[in-house]
């Protein structure tokens, strides 16, 4: 893994060597262990550290947000779109047995170095959780969090229930149970 020391000034590499975390190994894995919840303003750049934990997307927005503030660009962010399922997500089983559904399509962001993919969403994360049911992904930059990640998810859900009209579900009921999916991982 890709580490460098913090040098920058910038309001993120500041919060970190402020928590004496002095390089980027040290910042992704205070980030990894991080609880995940929802933050309550995914806009302010430090939520991450105001709410103490975070999504997959506030997180390795934040990660991302610290790469570029060292000038180090081969850190990159990206947008999956991946089949989560009872295998890959085992939490969610209950939801998806009571609508009969195999899986559901979630939108993930996560870090790629060197395309080698990193996940630091949760302390036990790593990219076989989601890689092998990735269905399409898209290189992002952190301002694109969090409008252009719910747009893109909610287009792929479109496009998504026309390629599979036997599941009788509206793309807004879909987008409701995927909040129940989200709640289950929560718990």
């Amino acid at each position: 893994m890709l580490d460098f020391k913090i040098k920058s000034h910038g309001i993120v590499s500041r919060q970190f060597l402020e928590l004496n975390i002095a390089g980027f190994s040290g910042a992704a894995a205070f980030v990894k262990i991080l609880p995940y919840r929802r933050n309550k303003n995914k806009n302010d750049e430090l939520c991450v550290f105001k709410d103490h934990g975070g999504t997959c997307s506030t997180k390795h927005t934040l990660l991302k947000k610290l790469a570029n503030e060292n000038g180090v660009e081969e850190i990159k962010l990206f947008l999956g779109i991946f089949k989560m399922n009872t295998l890959n997500t085992p939490k969610i089983s209950s939801v998806l047995e009571k609508y009969r559904l195999l899986e559901i399509p979630e939108a993930h962001n996560y870090l790629k170095y060197k395309n080698e993919i990193f996940d630091f969403t949760r302390k036990n994360s790593k990219p076989e959780d989601f890689v092998y049911d990735l269905i399409e992904e898209v290189e992002i930059q952190p301002e694109q969090i969090p409008d252009f990640k719910f747009e893109y998810h909610q287009k792929f859900i479109e496009r998504y229930l026309k390629e599979n009209s036997q599941i009788p579900y509206s793309p807004k009921k879909i987008w409701e149970i995927r909040e129940e999916c989200i709640a289950a991982l929560q718990k």
